[in-house]
């Protein structure tokens, strides 16, 4: 068969546009290991998917369908899961709230417990650095008083 162009396959789609997505997405899928509906006669996945589509051994709506799902990202079985997910977890929800109170209530009392844990220590460590701080000018007071006290004698 003569090399096939794209001319030979827009009478089966209304834009050019439409005709190149649904040829590049069954090149990819020829790529990727599918098996032309057609003879290969030693040509690129791109000639091969445009003979195919000349040829209509593949449907158009199923080369739409397949282009479609390709760049879906969220199907209505997920959408389904999701909501069904959803009711799921706000009965499991009304029927701890009973539940959840005791427990939130003792998380509060642990965080409240470790709040105050944390700044008993930070007390603590700042009481400790004043302390050093002051022993360090009690110190270099003395110093100073010593080098007065040798430069009167001299």
């Amino acid at each position: 068969m003569a090399r096939i162009t794209v001319e030979d396959c827009v009478d089966k789609f209304p834009s050019r546009f439409e005709l190149v997505l649904v040829a590049s997405q069954r090149a990819r899928k020829l790529f990727s290991g599918e098996n032309p509906t057609v003879e290969k006669d030693n040509d690129k996945n791109t000639v091969i998917a445009l003979r195919e589509i000349a040829d209509s051994t593949i449907s158009v709506e199923e080369m739409k369908e397949g282009l479609i799902e390709e760049y879906q990202t969220i199907t209505i079985n997920d959408e389904e899961i999701e909501s069904l997910e959803l009711e799921s977890s706000k009965n499991d929800q009304e029927s701890e709230d009973g539940d959840t109170s005791a427990i939130e209530l003792n998380t509060h009392q642990e965080v409240d417990k470790e709040i105050k844990e944390l700044s008993s220590t930070e007390e603590s460590e700042l009481k400790e650095q004043y302390q050093i701080s002051e022993d360090l000018e009690d110190s270099e007071k003395e110093k100073s008083s010593d080098n007065l006290d040798q430069k009167d004698e001299f």
